[in-house]
């Protein structure tokens, strides 16, 4: 059943990229989720893990020690998560869910890294994108049912 939950959702994720209106890639370095919710999808090497998982966690603190209040929110509703299930070609799939979102807050890796670590920000962005395996897939949600309710 995981494998074909894996796919379903890197479907999802190359449909939205294929449907992406062409206005998204006017603002280059914002990342702003302000229908409500939003997920990140990433598929890092498998040798590049931990460097992957170091950035995040220097994320994560960028936003807690932050003396925005915006940020702490964010550090609040985001969540990382890391299939337990390998990806295609061994590489890791991980998942960024931030559920409620903060209106017009960025949630550019590099641009939060950059406010708490100018010095370390161009290590921090090297062993950011040499994790890649492939690119990023940003994708807005519009909460339609909340079966808790």
């Amino acid at each position: 059943m995981r494998p074909f939950v894996m796919a379903l959702v890197l479907a999802i994720a190359a449909s939205m990229m294929l449907a992406a209106p062409a206005h998204a890639q006017q603002t280059p370095n914002a990342r702003v989720f302000n229908s409500g919710s939003g997920v990140i999808l990433y598929t890092i090497k498998s040798d590049k893990t931990a460097d992957f998982e170091m950035v995040m966690n220097r994320t994560k603190e960028a936003l807690t020690k932050s003396d925005k209040p915006g940020r702490k929110q964010q550090a609040a509703t985001w969540k990382v998560f890391k299939s337990a299930d390998p990806g295609a070609g061994g590489n890791a799939l991980y998942v960024m869910i931030i559920d409620p979102s903060v209106k017009d807050a960025d949630y550019n890796v590099i641009n939060i890294l950059n406010e708490a670590f100018p010095t370390e920000v161009q290590a921090l962005y090297k062993s950011y994108t040499d994790s890649f395996a492939s690119g990023l897939v940003p994708i807005n949600l519009i909460p339609i049912s909340d079966f808790s309710k």
